[in-house]
């Protein structure tokens, strides 16, 4: 049985979630799903790492064998959990992947992103999620604090822990022709793919757990 440590992206709630931990705990697993401090102007990257790492302790009550898994601008949070638990495994779920000393906000011009121009966020982000479910995801939506925006990532290496990236093929944020060479470049690694848009976790939560367990 594996721990997966859920760490969402920038402006969502642990609520994004909830369908891939049924799966995943319908499989023998625990989850736990962070609400990263997102909102709160004193809280940099490092504390966002902290608070993960506390919910872990709290609902756990230990460290060992964790499988932290970083969506989006969570990626910038995860590698930090990794070098502050005994984590066995990072996973990058359409993530950003940061450098020593990079700053979030520098991240997009960094990288080479071009933003793609849509203006309806359901369709930007979870075109494939059913309409429901992507109103809910809507109303759970979160303003982002400047502190964890701009300072540097404080990390001076990658951590010492196997890391797996899975780029998400109908991702209309980050798309699979800008994530591949970004990850080559970042983390000498292929990514994996898998269908569905930059929300696969509410769109096709049975698939992303089968993906996710079967990096165990």
């Amino acid at each position: 049985m594996a721990t997966f440590a859920l760490i969402h992206g920038g402006g969502g709630t642990s609520w994004t979630w909830r369908p891939l931990e049924t799966c995943l705990r319908g499989r023998g697993h625990r989850t736990v799903a962070v609400d990263l401090p997102l909102d709160d102007p004193d809280a940099g990257l490092i504390d966002h790492a902290d608070h993960v790492v506390a919910d872990v302790l709290k609902n756990v009550g230990h460290l060992d064998g964790l499988v932290v898994v970083g969506h989006s601008w969570g990626g910038f949070v995860a590698p930090v959990v990794c070098h502050r638990t005994r984590a066995e495994l990072l996973v990058l779920l359409a993530g950003m992947v940061p450098t020593p000393g990079e700053a979030p906000a520098d991240w997009w011009e960094a990288t080479g992103f071009g933003m793609v121009d849509i203006d309806d966020p359901i369709a930007q982000f979870m075109h494939d999620v059913p309409a429901d479910l992507a109103a809910e995801a809507l109303r759970h939506g979160r303003d982002h604090a400047e502190k964890a925006l701009v300072e540097p990532w404080p990390l001076d290496r990658w951590p010492d822990v196997p890391t797996r990236y899975l780029l998400c093929r109908d991702d209309r944020w980050f798309p699979p022709e800008f994530v591949r060479p970004m990850v080559r470049e970042r983390l000498g690694v292929e990514p994996d793919e898998i269908g569905g848009s930059h929300s696969v976790m509410l769109s096709r939560p049975e698939e992303l757990a089968d993906r996710l367990i079967g990096y165990l």
